[in-house]
This record gives structure tokens, C-alpha cells and sequence, in this order.
């Protein structure tokens, strides 16, 4: 859906640096929306503005006059191997940067009509089979604990009033970062493989999806709490490996056994290589989101075909 700059002008994005925030960035530029930047460094261009959310410092001058607030900022949770420290900085980075973003637009006197901040599909824990839309109970593990600590940070602006949305992204697949970008030398080497049994649930959404789903979560005043962001055609890791051998015409024979990625990884392992979820964008479909790309093989097909040499 493409944002109307007469409902939306002004969008303060944080996490504008990483891979989704990028994209976003773009796509609401393009189309003609003033962009404000936080920035955890000196800003070095017009939009940009501090903020440092280990000391609670926030340049509330961001948020004046703004129509949206999309909060992306979160440490990597795939960035290395979870340690007590690592774990503490997931949770920390997600949660109290929500709270100091939530106490400085609740302390405004004009508020931004909506904020978004970011979930994951996470907020399930491991599944199995089960489908899972926005109504299913959270699940258990570090990173459930983790989204629904995160979403319930939002509760203050919400109760003053604010449209508050909590998307719940999954694996976000791009050749130009993220696990695909992890993944793509091992298969182009034809020696990728399933990990563990395979049988895991891999929600996913491509990154072309992203700023129009976005787009759609700005204009569409209904939606607010939770909404799933992931495509309509589930897959398994065995499922998704199979494929982009075949995209890529390479075999894929080459299983990564369990005890392996635990040897190599520890605890993130069994939370995000070895489990998963099977999430439906119910909310999505029932507001009328159509997806760029709702099945896999012509998504990696395309992303990968434009990131070709």
C-alpha cells in the first residue's frame, strides 16, 4: 500500500541503520515523506538526531510535530554467541529503548498519531506444527520472554491515547544482509544443507515486502496490538533449504546436525537455528495486504536474479 503523505508527513524512524531500516528509509523518501533519523552517533546530516538509550538520552526535538514513530533499533540477536552479557544487551536493547521512547512521546503535547515497534515472531517460542496467528498465546524461552517484555513496553503509549502497533516480523530474506546473506556462500559452494531435522518452522518475509507493509500498518487506523509479519506460504527449514538449492542449481545434501550448531553456538542454537513457529498473517490478509512476494522460490528467485554480478 503506498503511505499518503496528507495522512502521514513527518516519520521518525530509529534502527535506520540496519538492514529493514534502510529499506524503510527509502521507500518512505520515495515517496515523499520527511524522514527523522535517532541516531546513537553525532548526526552528521539534516534529520538526524542523537539519542543513547543505555543512558536514557533522547533528543525529544525528533519527535516534535512528527505523524509516525517506526521503532526498529534492537541488537542483532544472530550477531554471535549468546552469553550472559549478550542476553542481558538483546533484552535491554529492545526493551529499555522502547520505554525511553514511549516516556518522551507520552510526555508530548502533541503526539504522533501512531507508533510502531517492532516484535518478532519470536513472541511464539517453538511451535511445532501449530498454527499461529496474532490471538495465540506467547511461547516460553528467552526470546518469547524477550517479545512480550518488548510489546508490553508499548502499554503507557497506548494508554494515552496513541495507535500503537506491534509488528511481529520474521526471518526478513535479502541477499544484502541478514541470515540469507550468512547462508549464500555455503550453498554457492553446493555445500548448504538442512539444519538439524529440517522439520522446524522458518516464517519469513521478504525485504521488498517490508516498506509496504509498513506503508499499510501507517494507513490503516484498525490496526493496532499485534500483527504478523510474514508471508502466506509457510515452509520448513528443510522445506526453504530445498528450494534455494534448486534456485541456485546447487545440491544441498549436506545436513548440519544439531549437536554441531550447539557446539558452535550454545544456547542461541536451540532458540533460533534448531526451533521454530508456523505464524500466519492473519491480520494482514483480513486488512487487505497484498504481498509483493507470498510464495518462496519466485522471492528468491528475484532478489536473487537483482543481486546477480
Amino acid at each position: 500500500m503506498r503511505m499518503s503523505k496528507d495522512q502521514i508527513d513527518t516519520v521518525v524512524v530509529t534502527g535506520a541503520s540496519g538492514l529493514v531500516g534502510r529499506a524503510l528509509v527509502s521507500g518512505l523518501r520515495t515517496q515523499g515523506h520527511t524522514v527523522r533519523t535517532l541516531v546513537r552517533r553525532p548526526p552528521a546530516a539534516p534529520g538526524e538526531f542523537f539519542w543513547d538509550p543505555a543512558r536514557g538520552e533522547l533528543d525529544a526535538a525528533a519527535l516534535e510535530g512528527a505523524d509516525a514513530v517506526v521503532h526498529l533499533a534492537g541488537e542483532n540477536v544472530a550477531a554471535g554467541r549468546w552469553t550472559a552479557r549478550r542476553m542481558a544487551n538483546i533484552r535491554s536493547s529492545r526493551v529499555d529503548s522502547t520505554r525511553l521512547l514511549v516516556g518522551a512521546l507520552t510526555g508530548l503535547a502533541r503526539r504522533p498519531r501512531v507508533l510502531i515497534s517492532a516484535s518478532a515472531t519470536g513472541y511464539y517460542g517453538d511451535r511445532g506444527d501449530e498454527r499461529l496467528d496474532e490471538s495465540s498465546p506467547p511461547g516460553g524461552g528467552f526470546l518469547a520472554d524477550v517479545c512480550q517484555a518488548w510489546e508490553a513496553a508499548l502499554a503507557p503509549a497506548a494508554a494515552a491515547g496513541m495507535r500503537t502497533v506491534a509488528p511481529r516480523f520474521g526471518v526478513v530474506l535479502s541477499p544484502a544482509g541478514g541470515a540469507l546473506k550468512k547462508m549464500l556462500p555455503a550453498f554457492r559452494a553446493g555445500v548448504g544443507g538442512r539444519l538439524g531435522t529440517g522439520r522446524q518452522w522458518l516464517p519469513w518475509i521478504a525485504l521488498d515486502d517490508l516498506p509496504g507493509v509498513v506503508g499499510h500498518l501507517l494507513a490503516r487506523n484498525d490496526l493496532h496490538g499485534p500483527v504478523n509479519v510474514v508471508a502466506p506460504e509457510a515452509v520448513t527449514n528443510g522445506r526453504f533449504v530445498q528450494t534455494l538449492g534448486r534456485v541456485l542449481r546447487r545440491p544441498t545434501f549436506l545436513p548440519v546436525p544439531a549437536f554441531f550448531l550447539r557446539l558452535l553456538f550454545g544456547e542461541m542454537a536451540d532458540a533460533t537455528l534448531l526451533t521454530g513457529a508456523r505464524v500466519e498473517p492473519s491480520r494482514l490478509t483480513a486488512t487487505g495486504y497484498t504481498f509483493r512476494h507470498p510464495q518462496l522460490e519466485p522471492a528468491l528467485r528475484h532478489m536473487l536474479q537483482k543481486s546477480a554480478p
